[in-house]
């Protein structure tokens, strides 16, 4: 099934969107930035070519497959919410960004999003169990998790744990 070509999603304060070429530079601050990535499943990146890769990959990727959005927020990108392959959901922000309740806004537009158009019985995430703040925001959108893992990634020469969550399709009313 192919979902519809949505190109953004308009929330109170966020404007999600498909990536493109003139992103580079706001995703580059985010995916370069140490602090952003800390709990990502890379190191940041040290240069435009790597950020230039995952551009592209991001907007490459199948529609059918893939579901992410960059996040605007007063104009600029400052970050990427979605599932980058259904159905695994992720985001990272800029952490100027962070306590805002900005990630929240924008993983309840995607997930809802994700249920509308795509036949799938749940939404999963791969976390980081240091994160903390990313396993609470998780868990207040209602995700539960289902397993953990040890040294699932490799990252820098040292290996990391996961955390598997897991948010069900909402239930319709009979």
């Amino acid at each position: 099934m192919k979902p519809p070509d949505c190109r953004e999603i308009l929330t109170a304060r966020l404007r999600l969107r498909r990536a493109r070429d003139s992103d580079l530079d706001d995703l580059h601050a985010v995916f370069g930035n140490a602090r952003a990535m800390h709990y990502w499943s890379r190191p940041p990146h040290t240069d435009l070519d790597q950020t230039r890769a995952f551009l592209d990959a991001m907007i490459a990727a199948p529609v059918e497959e893939s579901d992410d959005f960059v996040v605007e927020y007063k104009g600029r990108v400052i970050g990427k919410a979605g599932c980058w392959r259904v159905p695994e959901i992720g985001f990272i922000l800029h952490p100027d960004y962070w306590g805002q309740g900005l990630a929240h806004e924008a993983l309840v537009a995607v997930i809802e999003r994700a249920f509308a158009i795509f036949p799938i019985a749940a939404l999963e995430a791969d976390v980081d169990p240091r994160n903390a703040g990313c396993l609470r925001l998780l868990g207040k959108l209602g995700f539960e998790e289902v397993r953990r893992a040890e040294r699932t990634t490799k990252i820098g020469g040292k290996w990391f744990d996961s955390v598997y969550l897991s948010l069900n399709r909402p239930q319709t009313p009979a």
